[in-house]
């Protein structure tokens, strides 16, 4: 089933779904599923799993010379996808990159998803490679969502790259993109952000997945500057609950949002990371509490493959 007709077959019952990552190679499947089981009590309509692109690596040979090597080091979202949706009977959702992917290598990706009964997809550019300062696309592939967005927009239309292809079967799914209520990181400004956003939407988006925060006065008006932009489709919060003070600078660097005060000073008195712990989930729930009274529909929890907090802070919440 689709995300939205999820939302809309809750009747503004307020819905708990996740993220996961894939393991690293060498470990099975089970590893993802001993991450799930703690938080099916709380039927969860659908699960979010990443997806990460190839990375660079330098081996020193024996005669001093460097060898570039290519290695993925979390392979198996397709595959955790299908094992979710046999498993639990909940809709897995993919991401799908841009990055290290030509469009003919994502129109195939589309084409195993959607014969695998997968009804949703999380259209996404994707960060540059570490050895890149900024992202570069792939030769022959998308530069920006909103083209990978168009792209499957257009597979839904039974519009495929070979031009010759005749009687064509439409794919149908539901696209899910990013949104960022503190910017994102490469944005001069929210409003430029919330511009391309809309063409997002514009392309074919039924959906948007925020970026964690951790003040809910920012989603609230990214909410607004969307709604005031013409964008119409769910927004769905991603919440994520800090669990450690190295946290305190390392989020901020990598997302480039801002931690509240009040947080920030509570982690820092805190004598411990379990003590950090406790203050992340009290933190998520007090946010996740106000965002269910405001009327959101789905909370979307980055749960890193890690379930006890998320556990805890559901039971509070749902």
């Amino acid at each position: 089933m689709k995300v939205t007709q999820h939302i809309e077959n809750a009747n503004g019952k307020p819905l708990f779904s996740f993220e996961i990552l894939p393991p690293l190679k060498g470990q099975n499947i089970q590893f993802i599923y001993d991450g799930i089981d703690p938080l099916m009590e709380f039927n969860p309509p659908f699960i979010d799993v990443t997806y990460h692109r190839e990375e660079y690596e330098y081996k020193e040979l024996p005669n001093g010379l460097l060898q570039k090597k290519i290695v993925k080091k979390r392979p198996g979202t397709v595959g955790i996808c299908a094992g979710i949706q046999n498993k639990y009977n909940v809709d897995a959702i993919p991401h799908i990159l841009c990055g290290g992917f030509t469009k003919e290598d994502t129109e195939n990706l589309l084409i195993d998803l959607d014969f695998l009964g997968i009804d949703n997809v999380v259209a996404l550019r994707g960060d540059a490679l570490k050895t890149e300062t900024y992202f570069h696309p792939e030769k022959e592939g998308n530069a920006y969502a909103s083209e990978l967005v168009t792209q499957i927009s257009n597979l839904n239309k039974g519009i495929y790259l070979d031009e010759d292809l005749k009687n064509t079967a439409k794919t149908n799914f539901c696209i899910g993109v990013a949104g960022y209520p503190e910017k994102h990181m490469e944005a001069p400004s929210l409003d430029s952000d919330i511009h391309f956003l809309k063409q997002k939407i514009k392309n074919g988006a039924d959906y948007i997945i925020t970026q964690m925060f951790f003040d809910n006065k920012k989603f609230f008006e990214f909410v607004d500057k969307c709604r005031a932009a013409g964008i119409t489709v769910p927004i769905i919060p991603g919440l994520k609950p800090i669990a450690t003070k190295k946290q305190l600078n390392l989020i901020p660097h990598r997302f480039s949002l801002e931690l509240p005060d009040d947080l920030i000073m509570e982690v820092v008195k805190a004598k411990d990371n379990d003590e950090v712990k406790q203050i992340g989930i009290e933190w998520c729930i007090a946010q996740s509490k106000e965002l269910v009274k405001a009327g959101i529909p789905v909370l979307h929890y980055y749960s890193m493959g890690k379930a006890a907090n998320i556990k805890a802070i559901a039971k509070e919440v749902f």
